[in-house]
């Protein structure tokens, strides 16, 4: 229990002053509720020597109006205290996995979906934040204010104060033995929610797949199981509890019943004061109250140690920005100098060398994944490479932090996301103090002013997560209006104009001619006509670059260019007959 509670303060972070504070206050609620005894005794000692002096009722209304009052504020300011607690640090650990996962490298979500990372970020971290600072307090201030009461206990009469203070020890006892129990099994359940949690995600995302094919029976049962799952491991771990909670619960019946009985056969032997007997009487069955209400909440300890353990794994992930410097780029050349990278044991580039001179279009082409977009990544460095070294200026990609070396790129990717917020924002995201001007000026460049102004409130429109209000054409030209907009001395493009519509491809066509000049272009395009404008064209097969060269160098050669040029010619002029 002890390292349970110490990963409670550890998770805490920078509020661990307040959570010291709510504890403060729960201990000093204890203290007021005990002064309850005090004022017990003082009537008690009234009656006992038949004194009927009204200043004894006077006295103890007071030490009960101090109790009251005191509890309440003291318990008020720790409910505060721990319930800022609670959402502060919660909210400090989802700023600090945000910003981690930014530095990760990209192989990491391959290896962990968006399902597992919505269940850390939401249902794990809700955990903690509903019940964290609310278990500790009630398990420390419960275990408190039992021993403030043993404490009161043996100075009323060792005997019966030493009784409970067994009694309390073999309770922690029996709390500890379920909490090693429920180690495992809570790391089970852990698991089993962030599948559910999964398995929701991809249920509703993948739900227009689902009824394109007819599976929507076939998906339910999946979704069904992992619910199933989920109710059965959190049957598993209550189960496992019930055999110790039966025992807390005897401890505490068994030992209420020896001190009531103690109490009265000390008084009757004479060898307890008259007027102490009503208070251990009374005492008996209010020593284990917060101790069982503690014991109770104890049994939440190890799941919230789960989720914290769940939380924290991200910090396992080596980022990859941890020794790199704010540089400015002598200039936008880019040299692949014998790069090597695999992802598991794939090969995807093998001793890959070349150079993109500085305000120059490069083009990169070859078959579906051959890796072409795998490369304008490890130019952004999404990945680290296996071996050799990308630079740019001179300076190699991994010596610079990463937020300084994205300044200079602008990157257009085939597959858009949109964030869920207007038009305008989305349009700024890479450079957020630009004017509604500059925001104009970029759209009308990227062919999508025009229906950006047809919406209902313009620039303000507020488009749904992903962009999935708009068509994909539509979101490809807020894309390219972004990258516009950023105006980095690099700029890639991955596929940039593959959802435009033919009649607008020219017009953006023009627009990203305006857009690359005096700038370094990379490319990725199966078009003909972005193809042969560029300076250079590289053609990448089973990991090597097979070929290089300008359109007319390349199209004199036999090779993959040629074939490619070959079957891009025959498809512009197929026909369809009746």
């Amino acid at each position: 229990m002890y390292g349970t509670l110490k990963k409670i303060f550890a998770f805490a972070g920078s509020k661990k002053g307040l959570l010291k504070k709510s504890l403060l206050f729960a201990f000093l609620s204890g203290l007021f509720s005990a002064m309850q005894f005090a004022a017990l005794f003082v009537v008690i000692g009234a009656l006992v020597s038949d004194n009927r002096d009204g200043k004894f009722i006077w006295i103890s209304l007071g030490i009960m109006a101090v109790s009251l009052i005191g509890h309440i504020i003291t318990l008020y300011f720790s409910t505060m205290e721990q319930t800022e607690t609670g959402y502060c640090m919660v909210v400090e650990k989802r700023i600090h996995i945000g910003d981690r996962l930014r530095y990760i490298p990209m192989g990491y979500f391959n290896k962990n979906s968006i399902g597992n990372i919505t269940a850390i970020v939401t249902t794990t971290l809700g955990d903690v934040e509903n019940s964290a600072a609310r278990v500790l307090v009630s398990v420390l201030g419960g275990f408190f204010n039992s021993v403030a009461l043993v404490i009161v206990l043996l100075i009323f009469d060792w005997r019966i104060g030493l009784m409970a203070a067994a009694g309390v020890l073999i309770y922690l006892a029996a709390a500890e033995l379920a909490l090693r129990k429920s180690v495992t099994l809570s790391g089970v359940r852990q698991h089993t929610q962030e599948s559910l949690v999964e398995s929701v995600l991809e249920y509703i995302q993948g739900m227009g797949i689902v009824k394109a094919f007819g599976l929507e029976q076939d998906s339910t049962q999946s979704i069904g199981s992992a619910i199933h799952a989920s109710c059965r491991d959190n049957l598993k771990l209550t189960k496992a509890s019930v055999p110790y909670d039966a025992i807390k619960q005897a401890v505490v019946r068994v030992f209420s019943v020896l001190l009531l009985l103690s109490s009265v056969w000390f008084w009757l032997d004479g060898s307890l004061p008259l007027a102490y007997g009503p208070i251990l009487v009374i005492a008996s069955f209010m020593v284990f109250n917060d101790l069982e209400n503690a014991g109770n909440m104890a049994s939440l300890l190890q799941m919230l140690a789960a989720s914290m353990d769940t939380a924290n794994s991200i910090d396992d992930t080596p980022v990859m920005d941890e020794k790199g410097t704010d540089i400015t780029p002598k200039s936008s050349e880019i040299v692949f100098d014998k790069v090597d990278f695999s992802y598991a044991d794939r090969k995807i580039l093998d001793q890959v060398s070349f150079t993109i001179p500085e305000k120059t279009t490069t083009a990169i082409i070859g078959p579906s994944g051959a890796g072409k977009t795998t490369m304008c990544n490890l130019i952004a460095r999404f990945w680290d490479v296996n071996a050799g070294k990308i630079t740019i200026g001179g300076t190699d990609v991994r010596d610079f932090k990463l937020d300084g070396l994205m300044k200079n790129i602008s990157m257009v990717f085939q597959s858009v996301y949109l964030f869920a917020d207007t038009i305008e924002n989305n349009i700024k995201f890479g450079c957020p103090d630009a004017t509604h001007e500059q925001v104009v000026e970029a759209a009308k460049k990227a062919c999508c002013h025009d229906f950006i102004s047809a919406l209902p409130e313009g620039y303000d429109t507020v488009i749904g997560e992903g962009g999935g209000t708009l068509s994909g054409g539509e979101k490809q030209r807020i894309s390219i209006a972004r990258a516009m907009l950023k105006n980095a001395p690099i700029i890639i493009l991955d596929e940039a104009t593959s959802s435009v519509d033919p009649e607008n491809e020219d017009e953006l066509q023009r627009a990203i001619e305006a857009l690359t000049h005096d700038k370094t272009i990379i490319m990725i395009a199966h078009r003909l006509k972005t193809v042969r404008s560029a300076d250079q064209i590289l053609v990448l097969n089973n990991a090597h670059i097979v070929q290089s060269g300008t359109h007319a160098e390349l199209i004199q050669q036999k090779g993959l260019y040629a074939d490619f040029v070959t079957a891009r010619q025959e498809a512009i002029g197929w026909k369809l007959v009746q």
